[in-house]
């Protein structure tokens, strides 16, 4: 009997920012491991997500959301992941929102490589109301480029994911699994549970606080009752506290409790959780401290 080919590779979900790429990343592998909310750039950093399946492994490169219109240190850098992405991986997921194209995509379209390995992915379609509108605009973006492939999707309601994955492992190379079956992310706890906090920021003040805050976990300790986190919250100006503090504190009692119960289901186990706020200038436009906060 002849033994079933097993594919292996990686693909990278890029796109401009907030048209879905995390959402889709988190439906196809079947569990949250990046962050999601309404506001761009909500992604910041490269994260693997893997699903195992009988003989197929995918190994997803979820990015930032590529920036044409604004500049600043910390945008220079997240483009750097998506460019160094498409280098380095099997299959690109050009992820569109059905409806709209901006010259944010067609300059993404310059970056994309060969188009043998590029799958066209319209996502939100359950949010259109006039379908008969997507078969011109989805023509009208392959007239610019010869996509392998184009699905339609809606990750919310897991619309064409099934073949969506059909269409990536057809264009896996042959390789043995990366990563053992149960794997589901390479980054740690650690750093998923920082994420969290900052999801619940942008959830809940991100209109009125800027894009420059981060969280750092500065204490974990586990034991058989638990885990016991304190996280700082890095912002770049002293009047950004109180922002995020709320009249009374209640912004950050909020965003404690919600992500305080998120971590506790990532964990399946009670999480005690300390959140307080640090003022560093500047910290967005160094290079250095972007690195030193997990930043490349």
């Amino acid at each position: 009997m002849n033994t079933p080919v097993h594919r292996c590779g990686t693909i990278a979900v890029v796109g401009r920012p907030n048209v879905g790429k995390s959402t889709l990343t988190n439906a196809l592998i079947g569990t949250k491991i990046s962050i999601v909310s309404r506001k761009a750039q909500t992604t910041r950093h490269r994260i693997l997500g893997v699903l195992t399946r009988e003989n197929e492994q995918f190994v997803f490169v979820d990015t930032p959301g590529f920036q044409t219109r604004h500049g600043g240190t910390m945008n220079r850098m997240m483009n750097r992941v998506v460019t160094q992405a498409l280098v380095d991986v099997d299959v690109v997921l050009f992820v569109v929102e059905a409806g709209k194209w901006s010259p944010g995509d067609a300059k993404l379209l310059a970056l994309l490589g060969e188009p043998e390995r590029t799958i066209l992915v319209i996502s939100k379609i359950d949010q259109i109301k006039d379908r008969d509108s997507l078969y011109p605009f989805v023509q009208s973006i392959v007239a610019q480029y010869p996509f392998a492939a184009i699905v339609p999707v809606s990750s919310t309601k897991r619309h064409q994911l099934d073949q969506l994955l059909d269409e990536i492992a057809r264009r896996l190379p042959e390789n043995e699994p990366f990563y053992d079956a149960d794997t589901l992310t390479d980054r740690p706890v650690r750093f998923i549970a920082a994420e969290l906090i900052r999801e619940k920021i942008f959830r809940l003040v991100g209109d009125e606080l800027p894009y420059g805050c981060t969280v750092v976990i500065e204490q974990w300790e586990e034991n058989p009752k638990g885990v016991t986190i304190a996280a700082c919250v890095i912002v770049e100006r002293d009047s950004h506290r109180p922002i995020l503090l709320g009249a009374g504190g209640q912004h950050m009692k909020r965003i404690a409790t919600e992500a305080r119960l998120d971590i506790a289901k990532l964990l399946d186990k009670p999480v005690h959780l300390e959140v307080y706020i640090k003022v560093r200038k500047g910290w967005a436009e160094k290079e250095g401290s972007l690195r030193e906060l997990g930043y490349e």
